[in-house]
């Protein structure tokens, strides 16, 4: 049977990582090696490396290396708020993308560019809708769908619409008038 053990040099490899990487990871207390071998080189454990891949996990999702002690070593309620922060983040850093973006295809006076963007204006989506067969009626109740089972996703929807906030709050207003709210 061999040693699941793994070297500082073999650990940087399989995680794709620096030697100083791992080093600066045991020296801020991150990830430190359990082991040492004869030859007093440092040994990551199965539990070490099963640390690196959780590291490696929350880092690809953004996490601070000092949030990510703080995931590892602390309970769920610490985990839920850490992880509720950092949603809340992307979710305005994406707000903040799509009104670059929508800047860019106006200073460029081309609205075909959306469809590079990946992206649709109100007036595209409302063109898709009406193409589709859906009448005024379809569409509010479509809204009043959306905003009752996702009213937070409804107005990141309307807002990646390019739709002024003015706008929006009277859509929403409009569709929670038949959901008794």
């Amino acid at each position: 049977m061999t040693d699941p053990s793994l070297t500082i040099g073999e650990m940087a490899r399989r995680y794709g990582l620096s030697r100083s990487t791992l080093l600066y990871y045991d020296r801020i207390g991150l990830l430190s090696p359990s082991l040492r071998s004869e030859a007093n080189y440092r040994l990551y454990s199965a539990r070490e490396q099963q640390r690196m891949a959780s590291i490696q996990r929350y880092r690809s999702a953004g996490i601070e290396l000092n949030s990510i002690a703080a995931l590892l070593d602390g309970d769920s309620s610490v985990m839920e708020g850490l992880l509720n922060q950092r949603l809340q983040v992307i979710n305005r850093e994406m707000h903040a993308l799509r009104q670059q973006q929508r800047l860019l295809v106006s200073l460029l006076q081309d609205r075909s560019r959306l469809k590079a963007c990946r992206t649709l204006d109100k007036e595209g989506w409302v063109a898709l809708l009406t193409a589709s067969g859906m009448s005024e009626a379809d569409m509010h109740r479509w809204h009043v769908e959306f905003e009752q089972q996702a009213p937070e996703a409804h107005e990141d929807f309307l807002q990646g619409l390019g739709i002024d906030p003015e706008e929006v709050t009277q859509i929403r207003r409009w569709s929670r008038q038949n959901t008794g709210e």
